[in-house]
């Protein structure tokens, strides 16, 4: 007797096109936001187009991913397409680590390219002869032209926060892999708690970077405005606060369907999916605390 199962094809949807638009406005405002911050213009309309991008994605996560759980609570879901799933997310995440493999090449690039040929080493050591006085140390502090584009006043000391945020995130990881072995092992109590705990991590993470940022523009003149090391050290840890803020997101609404009883020991994927997200997003923040705040 034939046990093949049927393959879903869900209906033609709106989401896709609301995830492309909602996708443009707020890329597009974030760019806008960022030139004019570094150019010292008012940036009201990147805000507003940013924000309008973000009101966009969240409706459309809310709306799409509420379609596949009512459609996946339905019984519609085969097998087969729970493998077409896995391989969807794996794929989504090594793009992920690809788009944070770009900007670390940018920080390997200027600390052993650009700025040493700045200083006059290298293939391309004439550039020296722009700033005769410059010296290429990493923390870069002292930029070639700092009259005009201004010069940090120290750097994050990486033995503080960022060291408690690391503590954080390994630590969150572990209660994740915990709950995940309490909910294969159906002790669903337990699963929450440990749940709990890793959200209460993550969002504690996200709080202290948002002090951390403070205290960077506010007292140590460090932004995306004055130079190099400031605009790679935002760009770096920027995204993965975004990357984390998503994580917590993603790990909240998993709690919720915890708590609605959706997941079963041999049927997670959600939660699995999410598990994944989560423990990338802390391997890059241990390659990010190593090499942007240590060395």
């Amino acid at each position: 007797m034939s046990t093949e199962q049927q393959y879903y094809i869900p209906e033609p949807s709106k989401w896709p096109l609301v995830a492309a638009a909602s996708m443009f406005v707020t890329l597009t405002g974030l760019g806008l936001l960022l030139f004019n911050m570094t150019a010292g213009n008012d940036s009201m309309s990147g805000q507003l187009m940013f924000g309008l991008g973000l009101v966009g994605m969240a409706y459309m996560f809310f709306g799409w991913f509420g379609k596949v759980i009512e459609e996946s609570m339905g019984g519609l879901y085969s097998n087969q397409l729970s493998v077409s799933f896995r391989k969807g997310m794996s794929w989504f995440i090594f793009s992920e680590v690809m788009f944070f493999a770009a900007f670390f090449g940018v920080l390997f690039y200027v600390r052993l390219f650009s700025v040493p040929w700045l200083s006059g080493e290298g293939a391309k050591g004439i550039a020296h002869m722009l700033w005769p006085d410059f010296s290429a140390t990493w923390p870069l502090l002292t930029n070639p032209s700092p009259e005009q584009f201004g010069s940090p006043k120290a750097v994050i000391d990486p033995w503080h926060i960022p060291l408690i945020n690391t503590f954080l995130l390994v630590t969150s990881s572990v209660t994740l892999t915990l709950a995940h072995h309490a909910l294969k092992a159906g002790k669903r109590s337990l699963t929450k708690i440990y749940m709990a705990i890793t959200m209460l991590l993550g969002f504690t993470f996200l709080a202290l970077q948002i002090y951390e940022y403070i205290e960077a523009y506010q007292h140590l003149n460090l932004t995306l405005s004055t130079g190099i090391y400031g605009s790679t050290f935002f760009m770096l840890t920027g995204f993965h606060g975004a990357h984390v803020t998503i994580g917590c997101i993603m790990l909240t609404t998993v709690f919720i369907r915890i708590l609605k009883g959706h997941f079963t020991a041999d049927d997670h994927f959600a939660f699995e999916a999410s598990a994944w997200y989560w423990h990338f997003v802390d391997v890059v923040w241990l390659m990010l605390f190593m090499l942007v705040y240590v060395f």
